[in-house]
């Protein structure tokens, strides 16, 4: 991790990721919670920041506490500001347990909006057994101090990005011809990825994971926002202390519509996320 990281650095449980996702039960199965606007691009609340809103629920209304594979379509743009979270136990077994959940918010004549909405199911990472048969290899990715970060370009506009101070990324300078005015045609993304704050990832910031990298369309040659319309991402198992690696690729955009496939490895070189989502571009 940075050295800045490193000075302060954050527990699991005791972080800004862990209060900013923080849900409040107000009666069974419904939560409250405040999105902050540190998790935001331009004025959207972030994917993944609010797949693990609804994560932090789910793991309370259901018996079993880690989030195994989950799958959410994104209704309507969330903004920062109070929310409220419906869950519902759909089934419960030994190993597993499903269950949906929904984040509504008020729109401006006072209506209930229904912003996301997502299925999952849960289990107990701990319990898994340890075999694993693989052909899945880590991305190379050059040294961390050899990759390049938000504070590495151009200052951005004043509230733009606020996501960026939050996290530690730190992106493979091969992905980073957009940046430059020159992308380079490829529909892939690699990153060093980490909390700002010096947290070690658990498997609800796996969530926010694979959905924090700047867009694969950069690289195709697009710009502007891409915002998803589906997502789905199957946890494997806990992730190790120590910073993260994210590679997403894209290998079709059709319709105005292109999907990104994403995987997290751990810096015991083991695969703890995967990811696929559906996300609308716009063309010029």
């Amino acid at each position: 991790m940075p050295e800045a990281a490193s000075v302060t650095r954050a527990t699991i449980g005791d972080s800004e990721f862990d209060r900013d996702t923080a849900v409040t039960r107000r009666a069974p199965g419904v939560y409250d919670i405040d999105l902050s606007a540190g998790w935001t691009i331009i004025s959207a609340v972030n994917g993944g920041y609010l797949l693990a809103v609804l994560g932090r629920a789910l793991a309370d209304a259901l018996p079993h506490a880690d989030p195994f594979t989950i799958s959410a379509h994104y209704l309507t743009a969330s903004q920062p500001g109070p929310a409220v979270i419906r869950t519902d136990v759909v089934r419960t077994g030994r190993t597993l347990s499903t269950g949906q959940a929904s984040l509504f918010q008020y729109d401006e004549e006072g209506k209930e909006v229904e912003r996301i909405r997502v299925l999952a199911s849960y289990g107990d990472l701990d319990s898994l057994p340890d075999d694993v048969r693989t052909m899945a290899e880590p991305p190379v990715i050059p040294p961390m101090d050899q990759c390049f970060g938000p504070q590495d370009g151009p200052a951005p506009v004043e509230g733009s990005s606020a996501i960026t101070d939050r996290l530690m990324l730190k992106l493979d300078p091969s992905t980073l011809g957009w940046a430059l005015g020159a992308p380079s045609g490829k529909g892939e993304m690699r990153s060093w990825f980490g909390l700002a704050d010096g947290r070690d990832a658990d498997p609800f910031s796996l969530l926010l994971a694979v959905d924090a990298l700047p867009p694969t369309a950069f690289e195709i040659g697009i710009k502007g926002w891409v915002p998803t319309v589906e997502l789905t991402v199957h946890i494997r198992c806990r992730p190790a202390p120590g910073p993260l690696r994210v590679s997403i690729t894209t290998r079709n955009l059709a319709g105005g519509f292109l999907e990104e496939d994403a995987e997290v490895w751990d810096s015991a070189d083991r695969l703890v996320a995967q990811s696929r989502q559906l996300a609308r571009v716009r063309l010029p």
